[in-house]
């Protein structure tokens, strides 16, 4: 182990000045078990007490500043309540007034008249006089007379900490301590010097030293510049390396040939012209599958972009060569609502497609097994239970994943795990992920975009009414589904509170009842307190046009295909997330008639949820709207990121430093196009760095 692991692994309790008791609140309060987890505890902003200013420098457009003179005056004034402490500084130029509402006892005894002063804080005027209140005061000596060489780091701290006196300048002492005992050494470079001259990087021991204690702004922002290109660098190039040795090593089944089956399907029974998207994606992937190693590709398309297509003709790739496919679906419905769609549309075609989910009777799925271990069935949809022990395949090459972060990795696992060498694996998100969370969390993975609706498709209208209007919102329902047609009614989900919801729901559901009532109008409900059978019956009834109109919460936000359905009301609208108001107005728009979204909300909005409102009424692309989110929000709030440390960057962000994660994702790429083992001489250095860190585990989505 080298010198840098030893001093930076050091348990925390052995910094001076930490000791028992404050070790154990820095480890449960801030996280901070070594050395390095508070080398790494940046501070949030520093404070300039680098200048001794005169108090007769002090105008209206002053902030903060720095003085030194002589307490001339100290008093207490007022009663009880509204009691405080007042002051008078004087240095050569003039004076300034000082003054205390809190923590009077201490000042009180502090304090001496006459006694000269180092004073710091933010600059009001009462009555027209500068006056700083509660401000930062220490004696003056005369090493303080020039002001520090440093810009005073302030670090986050916790409310638990400051009582035991560790606040934020307390936090930045021991923080000087540990700087103060690193050297060069301990701190090694890790990039190579190519790097560093063509982006005129700070080096890394520099760097780390002038993001506490920088002596000048421009230091500081270098310091932060280089280790957000750090973090993002090694980030991108530990993807990179996964991806490269997974297309370099990993054996897959191969697919050399375009057959019979997949000919026949795309000249006569391809029920519409392929977009030029789904084209692309296809050789993408016939591409991938010919290579002779294991295929491991998201493809990412909104809700109507034609993914099922795409996912039927890879089908007939690996039936051609001689394989079984398996599709994995992460609800019944859904699961049902594949296998009616890939039924239909290979029905003219000699393949087996058979359904396996928890409710198939026990004969029907001993059949499937024994059709599975003797190669008849040639494509087995289902949902969990296929990845059950007792399911085993003649010979798997191709799994497809459907809404992927729905599964776990270790259900995933277990799924290609049936077969060696492994199947290609596609998965498939209609949750549109933008391109820089996509570059960051996926990076390891290939990756394809269906980024255009197939023709015919039209988009769906969305308005947004206040609550105020929700008479004319029901009157408009009541008229679409006169004309046959079928409406969703939405409520949100508050994780709080389920009983909250429930009441909600139920109080939504009375709501509509009264604007509907039986026998002209069938309603309905479904809400995850139901039983899987009950809320799977009132979905199909729904489905197949016993209901008009469907109430409930998030739970239909996958699958559910209802062409019939043409108007969406998605109630309390402000208290979803873009990509998921996105994902709920997928569910209408799957025919062909015009269709509605109506956002409903209460009067007062929020900027933020105003601005949601805004994004949905003006696009239908969900791409934009991923983005959008991703701004608004934040990569950890978006559905379908990963469940690693992958974005938890200390500094970086993937919305706000786009440009530098670009330069990163290029370099890292370009690094292992040279040099796919780092072991030239200038990467020697990144190689060990990267050793070092390998318990720092990336998670493959697939792995």
């Amino acid at each position: 182990m080298s010198q840098t692991a030893n001093i930076l692994s050091s348990p925390i309790e052995y910094l001076k000045g930490v000791g028992p008791q404050r070790e154990d609140l820095l480890k449960k309060e801030l996280n901070i078990f070594t050395f390095n987890d508070l080398l790494e505890h940046y501070p949030y902003r520093h404070v300039d007490k680098t200048k001794v200013n005169l108090i007769s420098e002090i105008t209206p457009q002053t902030e903060y500043i720095q003085v030194a003179g002589v307490l001339v005056s100290f008093e207490m004034v007022g009663y009880k309540n509204n009691k405080r402490a007042v002051g008078q500084l004087k240095d050569q130029s003039g004076f300034l007034e000082l003054a205390w509402f809190q923590g009077l006892n201490w000042i009180q005894k502090t304090l001496k008249v006459d006694a000269s002063y180092l004073v710091y804080g933010r600059v009001t005027f009462f009555q027209g006089r500068p006056q700083i209140v509660h401000p930062e005061i220490e004696l003056l000596t005369e090493q303080k007379q020039e002001g520090k060489s440093y810009l005073e780091p302030i670090y986050p701290t916790t409310e638990k900490l400051k009582a035991r006196g560790l606040g934020g300048r307390q936090i930045g002492k021991l923080t000087q301590v540990l700087i103060q005992s690193l050297h060069e050494k301990d701190l090694p470079e890790n990039l190579p010097d190519k790097i560093l001259s063509q982006l005129k990087l700070t080096d890394r021991f520099q760097a780390y030293r002038n993001i506490h204690f920088p002596q000048t702004v421009t230091a500081y922002e270098q310091a932060v510049q280089r280790l957000k290109f750090e973090e993002l660098f090694i980030a991108q190039l530990r993807m990179n390396l996964l991806k490269s040795r997974r297309h370099r090593f990993s054996k897959g089944v191969l697919f050399d040939k375009v057959g019979e089956l997949f000919n026949t399907f795309f000249k006569k029974y391809l029920p519409f012209e392929l977009t030029s998207a789904q084209k692309r994606v296809i050789k993408e992937i016939r591409a991938d599958t010919a290579k002779g190693q294991q295929m491991n590709r998201l493809l990412q398309g909104d809700v109507g972009s034609g993914k099922t297509i795409v996912a039927v003709m890879t089908m007939l790739l690996a039936i051609d060569n001689g394989y079984q496919t398996c599709l994995m679906a992460p609800t019944e419905i859904l699961a049902q609502q594949h296998f009616n769609t890939v039924s239909k549309l290979l029905e003219r075609l000699p393949v087996s497609v058979q359904l396996l989910t928890g409710s198939v009777k026990t004969a029907q799925r001993k059949k499937i097994l024994l059709e599975l271990t003797d190669g008849t069935i040639n494509i087995l949809i289902g949902t969990h239970a296929v990845i059950e022990e007792a399911v085993q395949f003649r010979n798997l090459g191709l799994v497809i994943i459907d809404e992927q972060h729905r599964f776990g990795v270790e259900q995933r696992a277990k799924l290609w795990e049936k077969a060696e060498p492994f199947p290609h694996i596609l998965v498939m998100t209609a949750t549109p992920i933008p391109r820089t969370l996509a570059m960051t969390a996926y990076g390891d993975l290939d990756y394809s975009v269906i980024d255009e609706l197939p023709p015919g498709r039209q988009p769906v209208i969305t308005v947004h009414r206040y609550e105020t209007s929700r008479n004319n919102v029901m009157n408009f329902l009541r008229t679409e589904i006169d004309k046959g047609r079928q409406a969703y009614i939405i409520f949100p989900l508050i994780e709080e509170s389920a009983k909250l919801d429930y009441e909600n729901l139920m109080k939504g559901y009375e709501n509509v009842k009264a604007y509907f009532p039986e026998p002209k109008y069938w309603i309905s409900m479904v809400h995850g307190r139901q039983p899987s059978k009950q809320k799977e019956m009132n979905m199909q009834r729904f489905v197949k046009g016993d209901t008009q109109i469907m109430v409930s919460t998030t739970v239909i936000e996958v699958g559910v295909d209802v062409p019939n359905a043409t108007v969406m009301v998605i109630e309390s609208a402000e208290k979803f997330g873009l990509s998921q108001l996105h994902q709920l107005r997928g569910r209408v728009g799957r025919g062909s008639e015009k269709s509605y979204c109506i956002l409903l909300t209460n009067v007062q909005l929020g900027n933020e949820a105003r601005e949601r409102m805004k994004t949905m009424v003006s696009t239908n692309n969900g791409f934009i709207i991923a983005e959008k989110d991703l701004e608004l929000r934040g990569p950890g709030d978006i559905e379908g990121t990963r469940q690693s440390g992958m974005l938890n960057f200390k500094l970086a962000s993937i919305v706000k430093d786009r440009s530098l994660l670009e330069t990163a994702r290029s370099m890292s790429s370009e690094l292992l196009e040279s040099d796919p083992d780092l072991v030239s001489a200038e990467n020697l250095r990144l190689k060990q760095f990267l050793q070092q860190r390998k318990g720092d585990r990336v998670w493959s989505i697939i792995s």
